[in-house]
């Protein structure tokens, strides 16, 4: 531990009031552990017990927070999976994974339901206003959530490459955000699908106060029972919830699902170190049958599916930024969230929205733009479309 911890220093205060330091010089985080069972079971379980350890209270964060601890950590633990025997967990759980086969027809909404589900507040409390839970677009690293959120939207626009009275389809459209700023900004009608009741409800009243519930129209529907074929088909953070073993079946089906000239884009967490599994303790407690694709996972599912990949932009750090925002507002409205459910789901997601933000700055977390076409010449010859005031 000591030579691992290069930059910066840990201490750790144990239950029997020993004391240990591991490195020197700033950051500085101190860590009091109630738990004398605690490290045979970060042995046992290391990625379960440590964010179990800190919602119970007996992982304590007493000089920094916890972000901080994931910051040292991770900034010296570097880039990937780290060590052999940690890349091998990763690729072992991987493989459960597929085995397993989440996300079938009838386990889809309980998965999902499970997260998006939650108390409608929360995530009014959290996110933008028009509720984007996904990755921003900063332009420069002083833009504001809404802001970036913004821009996002709008970087998406412009790769749909929207023409007036089109048909789109939105996979996995959370709170109809985006649906409604396409028909807003482009005049095309869009469809959008979600497996959280909660979220269509609350789209669907967007839309009407929005008076866009005549060009926008939202369903609870699994993608894969949708039937009509459309211009353009977007999907921003749903792939993450497709499963390893089912990415040519998404692909096939958004190729079913296209017109012969039209364009799709998919918007996703990935790994930029290459393929392995993510958090146990995340797919347990925040995104049940949850995963983070890598992009080789992804160019070899679109290519058995017979679609063209026509343009990948890899957002790096806009995500890290995406969370830094998150996680202040959750901070700032703690009180009113324990109302709602308690310390312990805080400290859950405390823990959730900041090791994923250490994780997009240190660990190989990116987000991918992928855009996909069934013809090859279906986007222009250059990238100057994006880049356009107006779409």
């Amino acid at each position: 531990m000591t030579r691992t911890i290069a930059a910066g220093s840990l201490t750790l205060v144990g239950p029997g009031a020993g004391v240990r330091r591991f490195g020197r010089g700033a950051p500085e985080v101190t860590v009091e552990i109630k738990d004398r069972h605690l490290a045979q079971k970060l042995a046992l379980a290391p990625d379960i017990a440590l964010g179990e350890a800190y919602m119970d209270g007996s992982f304590v964060i007493e000089s920094g927070d916890i972000y901080d601890f994931f910051d040292l950590c991770f900034a010296n633990f570097g880039h990937g999976y780290g060590h052999w025997l940690w890349r091998a967990g990763a690729m072992a759980r991987r493989m459960q994974k597929r085995l397993a086969r989440s996300n079938s027809l009838s386990a889809a909404p309980d998965e999902i339901s499970a997260h998006y589900d939650l108390s409608d507040e929360l995530y009014a409390l959290f996110l933008d206003s028009e509720r984007q839970y996904s990755c921003a677009y900063y332009l420069t690293r002083e833009d504001s959530l809404e802001q970036a959120q913004e821009h996002k939207l709008a970087h998406i626009a412009a790769k749909l490459l929207l023409r007036r009275g089109q048909r789109v389809l939105d996979i996995g459209c959370g709170w109809g955000g985006l649906a409604l700023y396409l028909a807003r900004v482009a005049d095309v009608e869009v469809t959008g699908l979600t497996l959280s009741q909660a979220q269509c409800d609350y789209a669907q009243k967007r839309a009407r106060e929005t008076g866009l519930d005549n060009r926008v129209r939202f369903a609870v529907q699994d993608y894969r029972k949708e039937a009509e074929r459309y211009d353009r088909i977007i999907s921003v953070g749903m792939f993450e919830h497709v499963g390893y073993g089912r990415y040519s079946e998404y692909f096939e089906k958004l190729r079913a699902l296209l017109v012969e000239d039209g364009v799709a884009l998919v918007d996703t967490t990935g790994s930029a170190a290459g393929p392995g599994a993510g958090s146990p303790w995340i797919e347990k407690y925040i995104f049940p049958g949850g995963q983070v694709p890598a992009l080789s996972e992804i160019s070899a599912a679109v290519e058995r599916a017979g679609l063209y990949a026509t343009d990948i932009e890899i957002l790096r750090l806009h995500y890290a930024d995406t969370l830094r925002m998150w996680r202040r507002r959750f901070k700032d409205n703690w009180s009113r969230i324990a109302q709602i459910y308690d310390e312990r789901f805080c400290r859950m997601w405390e823990f959730y929205l900041a090791s994923c933000e250490a994780g997009f700055r240190h660990s190989g977390l990116v987000d991918f733009h992928i855009q996909l076409a069934r013809r090859i010449d279906a986007v222009p010859l250059t990238r100057d479309y994006l880049y356009r005031t107006s779409i």
